[in-house]
């Protein structure tokens, strides 16, 4: 027994000591900043992801990739040989753990909605916006996804840790090519036990599907220890808590439950929408409703920066404008111009969403962070991650809460929480430097520095740089 232990800690210090020392590719190289074997920031402000009180003149101090003091300045003893990051003005976060990503971006095509790979730039981007472990929530080419995870693990690729979801469990109905469907609940099944097989993490059903569909693919995920997702329409929110699924999509955006005449297994997206409108911010029904997610332990995850291109604010969200190719640049401004007083009622729609998560949080609701870079184009990896963190600070969070969504919360869904999503002493230093007051204001979390992953050190800006005038090429 004794040999087994010491045999098990002897592989996870070599894994840990390799990782941590491994040799990056040409491709990787020229963005890592600090890769020193000790690092200690000092004089900071530190928002810790736990929730708690904001700290300033703290101390942080990593070494192989693991932090090992978190304190006030005046009380940690920095070693020598520790590289000092000195951060003075400036604030800290645990890396972002982002539940609601792709690594695709859509693209359409002869009136069609369509969606493309992204492989070389969405990974960097996300790392650039200080996300160190996303999930996919949805794939395209989850081969692809795969091969990009390894490279990231193999030092061949920027990017974050990533947990990948299947591709989309959908019936007939979908309006986007890419996405397969399927034609049986014996389908559904099988797609969960093939990907689960080759190394996908999780699971989503779209909006078309069955009941029996999405009792099929719970009970074959939890089976091998792995869970659902959806966004979902055919399917209520309430059947689908019923069903045991463990996450939903979009905040309460795509909720049918409240079509007063709706058709068993049947997406009636435009009734939807007008129900959803009337209901108002403190709606008792949207409360049970709440209230149900709750006792079923159901997380919900946000994704407000795919709804707001529909308010007229920022041409692309978090300042991405200058990520996309000029062609892109060219259509997105046009098409933000032709939206000009049509955004008006989405705007009310968009702040009684913001309230209606805000009141499933404050209830005892598991809510998640993410971005969904499709929609209308505008919501791109790593700006809109960002972005985050401003809307819910203007959805009335603090930021304290506003940062723990985004990380911590989100490592507790992945199972990851015991190495992530905070600052902690034992955990893994994904840690993001941020050149100025966050809490003073929260426009600065554009303004990342440093993005360390098990605490190598990798330049946000120069990322950003690089990928100018990339994306959608």
């Amino acid at each position: 027994m004794n040999f087994r232990l010491f045999f098990t800690v002897s592989i996870l210090s070599l894994f840990t000591l390799t990782a941590y020392n491994q040799e990056f590719s040409r491709a990787v190289k020229p963005y890592v900043s600090m890769q020193e074997g000790a690092v200690a920031i000092t004089h900071a402000k530190v928002v810790d992801g736990t929730g708690g009180a904001i700290k300033t003149n703290q101390t942080i101090i990593f070494k192989d990739g693991i932090i090992t003091h978190f304190g006030n300045d005046r009380d940690i003893q920095i070693p020598a040989d520790t590289k000092v990051v000195d951060a003075t003005g400036k604030t800290v976060i645990p890396g972002l753990v982002m539940l609601h990503e792709h690594i695709f971006y859509p693209k359409p095509a002869d009136g069609f909605f369509s969606v493309a790979q992204m492989t070389f730039t969405f990974p960097r981007l996300y790392l650039a916006g200080g996300v160190t472990t996303m999930r996919t929530a949805g794939s395209i080419e989850p081969q692809t996804d795969l091969n990009i995870r390894k490279a990231i693990q193999e030092g061949k690729m920027l990017g974050p840790k990533m947990d990948l979801t299947s591709p989309f469990i959908e019936r007939a109905g979908t309006p986007v090519p890419e996405v397969g469907v399927i034609e049986s609940s014996d389908d559904a099944a099988e797609m969960v036990n093939y990907w689960s097989k080759r190394g996908i993490n999780s699971f989503k059903v779209y909006q078309n599907v069955t009941k029996e569909d999405l009792r099929r693919v719970v009970e074959a995920a939890h089976a091998v220890g792995k869970k659902v997702t959806g966004h979902i329409c055919s399917v209520t929110y309430r059947e689908a808590a019923e069903i045991g699924i463990d996450n939903i999509e979009h905040g309460f955006f795509q909720s049918s439950d409240f079509v007063g005449d709706k058709i068993a297994d049947f997406c009636p997206a435009f009734k939807r929408g007008r129900a959803l409108s009337g209901l108002s911010p403190d709606s008792p029904e949207m409360k049970s409703l709440m209230d149900f997610l709750i006792e079923k332990d159901v997380a919900i995850t946000s994704t407000l920066p795919v709804f707001e291109p529909y308010t007229d604010r920022e041409i692309v969200l978090g300042g991405g404008l200058q990520a996309m190719s000029e062609d892109f640049q060219k259509s997105l401004t046009a098409s933000h111009k032709r939206r000009q007083g049509r955004d008006s009622t989405s705007l009310v729609d968009f702040k009684k969403q913001m309230a209606w998560e805000k009141s499933f949080y404050e209830a005892g609701g598991k809510l998640l962070a993410g971005t969904d870079p499709t929609g209308a184009g505008r919501t791109i990896a790593g700006y809109a991650n960002q972005r985050v963190i401003e809307l819910f600070i203007e959805a009335g969070f603090s930021l304290a809460t506003a940062i723990k969504i985004s990380s911590l919360d989100g490592a507790k869904f992945l199972e990851r929480a015991n190495k992530v999503g905070s600052i902690e002493v034992g955990k893994q230093a994904d840690i993001v430097l941020i050149n100025g007051d966050l809490e003073a204001d929260v426009s600065n979390i554009r303004k990342m520095e440093i993005v360390f992953k098990d605490g190598i050190g990798f330049d946000s800006q120069k990322i950003f740089e690089s990928m100018k005038g990339k994306v959608g090429k």
